[in-house]
């Protein structure tokens, strides 16, 4: 699917055309649709291949043709998982041209589309920090569902009376925040990139490319833009600094939750410990008048029986009386 609009005036535009001031959105293309805008866009070779290869990892790069940026964010934040959505955003600043290229639905990017109101003051790379913005939030997004998780984690933990074996969900949490900042790690180099990069986002798009302009000489326009990619990156900074909090505080609940598990095997191995120590003189009162002798002077008596029995629970209860007074039991 493709489509486009003017940067302006947010009207359907014919994008076979060309033009300044338009936003090609491309989702899933096919090879025909590929090769349809590769004759009407420059794009580099090595850009396009990147664009269209799944699993490809935040980057920037500012080829002859174009700025190239990979942008990889969080899928389903909320969900606390590590899938990821990808935009590909070829910036041609001499036409003010942005063309967006993803193989899937990303909601962040359909989300501007709709709510997209034109470009009536500023630069249009205003356009390229809305969409870094909003697809950096899905991070936070994903660090406020995880302080969530874990808050539930330690309720549980400290509230139920028996509170059930949480190591496995809690390392499978933090295999996927490990995921999750180096995807951020990624997406900040990515940004900071483009942001020291800032000269050559111009309107002539000659500083730093091509060898053209003032040198050593930022344009306002750059000026501006770089504060904007700026802003994503301090962004992305914070989100990394919020995931090492979580991972620190799953590695807390971790340590609480074995804590706690060891103490209950501590407990059941006290209550067997006494339960053996009770039965321990029972057994070898039960030994000695068990021995085969000939004479054993208790046998022929004729309350021997009885006696023993009534030595047995007295022992018994005795050593249990004992052990509860002094906490053992």
């Amino acid at each position: 699917m493709i489509r486009a609009m003017s940067l302006l005036n947010t009207e359907s535009v014919d994008w076979k055309t060309g033009g300044n001031s338009i936003w090609v959105d491309v989702e899933s293309p096919s090879p025909q649709e590929v090769s349809e805008l590769s004759q009407v866009f420059a794009f580099n070779p090595l850009a396009l291949e990147d664009a269209l290869t799944h699993g490809q990892w935040s980057r920037f790069e500012a080829y002859p043709e174009h700025v190239f940026l990979v942008f990889r964010t969080l899928d389903q934040p909320q969900a606390c998982n590590d899938e990821t959505e990808r935009v590909s955003l070829f910036w041609y600043p001499a036409t003010d041209t942005l063309v967006t290229l993803r193989l899937g639905e990303v909601d962040y990017l359909s989300r501007t589309w709709l709510e997209f109101e034109g470009l009536r003051y500023g630069s249009e790379e205003r356009l390229i920090y809305t969409l870094l913005a909003q697809g950096a939030d899905t991070f936070f997004k994903f660090a406020d569902a995880m302080q969530d998780k874990t808050d539930e984690l330690e309720e549980e933990l400290f509230t139920q009376p028996n509170p059930r074996n949480m190591a496995q969900e809690v390392f499978e949490y933090k295999h996927t925040i490990m995921d999750v900042r180096r995807l951020v790690r990624g997406a900040r180099e990515s940004v900071a990139a483009f942001a020291r990069h800032g000269q050559v986002v111009t309107s002539g798009y000659a500083v730093g490319v091509n060898g053209q302009g003032s040198a050593g000489k930022i344009d306002p326009q750059a000026q501006e833009v770089m504060l904007y990619f700026r802003d994503v990156v301090g962004t992305l900074d914070r989100a990394h600094d919020t995931l090492e909090s979580a991972r620190d505080v799953l590695s807390s609940v971790l340590d609480a939750n074995l804590s706690l598990q060891s103490h209950k095997m501590n407990e059941v191995m006290k209550t067997l410990t006494t339960v053996s120590a009770v039965f321990l003189p029972l057994t070898f009162l039960a030994g000695v008048w068990g021995m085969n002798f000939e004479h054993q002077p208790e046998f022929a008596w004729r309350y021997g029986y009885l006696f023993a029995w009534a030595s047995f629970i007295a022992v018994g209860v005795s050593l249990a009386v004992y052990f509860k007074k002094r906490g053992w039991w």
